[in-house]
């Protein structure tokens, strides 16, 4: 005998079943059109509610209510704190491009004979590495026409001038709706809880209190264990002297909003003391266990002080589910869709666990009381 009876599938339900589908799909298809209109709104609404507590800050800080002089001070300490990293790190990124298109050079062509390492492995990654394209892609030139492209890639069908003025236009059109959300974020949350019929405000507040937690586990919590390790990772780098350490570290730390997920990163960072080892002749063992003692002691740092003193006990989505996520959504969307993926997953997993997990714990706790 089952533990719950199953509702039978009547007519009715079948109907509504489908129209729910059909209207997930539909909703997907508008999605996908509408992309390009509502890329920069989700992007300026991801960036307002990450700087939403500096806002709350400032508010408590200046003693008032009004929301302009603190969104004002958030956006210009935003920008203060940006152009300070942009101007130390670019020339930085320059200086160590045009050392390690030097050093790729040397490995393309010499002879190298490092203990414990087959010759084999050098000749595998030169075979399966073009080294001369890698070099030409860390020149100068091609940094400025990445950039360029980079503004004006989604206007490719006008010309390339005015692609770029256009590409930059939509841009400022993100800067414009950072500044409206964060003025009115409060009006605005409180004008989409008033949406909500009375009748099911309950149980829709209680899905919106997943979300909420979700985010503030993943987008806050994470984003700023993230960004300290990228942090820890570029200065245990810079002492050792690996070459584009802080471009690695911080590529390690934006891995990281996936947990564990730097993990992958440890055959570049290999690979890196392998051409440091070619291209100074320095010793391949040390520089490589010095960079593995850097990940240990960043990881240490991160699981026993960051992850207990940031996001506490609060649990959230399993890695493997946020990677999950971020491909689908991802793969259907485009980077609009790793913006919403994290609320769209949680969004789905609140419904199952309201609808379906805990209504077949009440019927089986109900059949257990009779």
């Amino acid at each position: 005998m089952n533990n719950y009876e199953r509702r039978p599938y009547t007519f009715d339900r079948v109907v509504r079943i489908l129209f729910s589908v059909c209207a997930l799909l539909a909703t997907l298809y508008l999605l996908s059109i509408l992309k390009g209109v509502l890329l920069p709104f989700l992007v300026a609404s991801l960036i307002a509610y990450m700087l939403e507590p500096v806002v709350k800050w400032n508010q408590k800080w200046m003693r008032t209510s009004n929301r302009f002089l603190p969104v004002m001070a958030t956006l210009l300490e935003t920008c203060v704190i940006g152009g300070g990293f942009c101007a130390i790190f670019f020339p930085y990124l320059i200086s160590e491009c045009a050392q390690m298109t030097d050093m790729v050079k040397t490995y393309a062509t010499k002879q190298i004979d490092i203990p414990f390492i087959s010759e084999n492995i050098h000749q595998f990654i030169r075979d399966n590495i073009d080294l001369n394209q890698l070099s030409k892609l860390l020149s100068q030139e091609q940094w400025e026409k990445l950039i360029k492209t980079s503004i004006s890639s989604s206007w490719s069908f006008l010309s390339s001038g005015f692609a770029l003025i256009v590409g930059i236009v939509s841009w400022f059109v993100v800067i414009l709706y950072v500044i409206f959300i964060m003025l009115d974020y409060e009006k605005l949350t409180l004008s989409f809880r008033q949406l909500v019929p009375h009748s099911h405000r309950r149980r829709v507040f209680r899905i919106f209190e997943d979300i909420k937690n979700a985010m503030n586990c993943y987008f806050r919590g994470q984003f700023i264990i993230a960004f300290t390790v990228g942090i820890l990772f570029s200065i245990g780098f810079l002492i050792i002297g690996l070459p584009m350490g802080v471009v690695l570290g911080l590529f390690i730390g934006m891995l990281n909003m996936v947990p564990y997920l730097q993990l992958i990163s440890l055959p570049i960072t290999a690979l890196l003391c392998l051409v440091w080892t070619v291209s100074t002749g320095g010793d391949f063992w040390l520089i490589f266990w010095e960079a593995m003692a850097v990940y240990v002691i960043v990881q240490c740092i991160q699981d026993l002080i960051l992850t207990p003193k940031i996001m506490g006990k609060a649990m959230g989505l399993n890695p493997a589910i946020i990677l999950l996520s971020l491909s689908i959504w991802g793969s259907l969307l485009g980077f609009m869709g790793l913006i919403i993926a994290l609320p769209l997953t949680t969004l789905v997993l609140s419904y199952y666990n309201l609808y379906v997990i805990q209504r077949i714990q009440q019927k089986q706790a109900t059949k257990e009381q009779s």
